[in-house]
């Protein structure tokens, strides 16, 4: 019987160094901000997506989250990319700028 020699299985931390030179997590390299306080709009954004789920996937667990809606919401994270972030900030700034002044008569 031949021996065969295998190549070891890459771990995904290894996958992701190689193929996108990503080491650690991306928040350590301000490549996102994590924001534990979440905004209204997410909140009700976040319970109409994990209701969908729950409709149309028959989701069990996201049946529990909602029925226990005050203890899972402490648990969600709101990730946002650094750059996306900026390029809304950009964007809010230049529509405020070409917004018409009114002039008082």
């Amino acid at each position: 019987m031949a021996m065969v020699e295998l190549e070891p299985v890459l771990s995904e931390e290894m996958i992701a160094e190689d193929e996108y030179h990503m080491h650690e997590d991306l928040e350590a390299h301000g490549r996102v901000d994590v924001f534990e306080d979440l905004l209204d709009a997410d909140i009700k954004r976040l319970r109409v997506l994990i209701e969908r789920h729950a409709k149309y996937a028959g989701s069990k667990r996201a049946a529990e989250i909602l029925a226990n809606w005050k203890k899972y919401l402490p648990m969600f994270r709101k990730v946002m990319p650094v750059e996306y972030r900026r390029a809304l900030r950009e964007m809010k700034a230049k529509k405020e700028a070409e917004r018409p002044i009114a002039i008082g008569a």
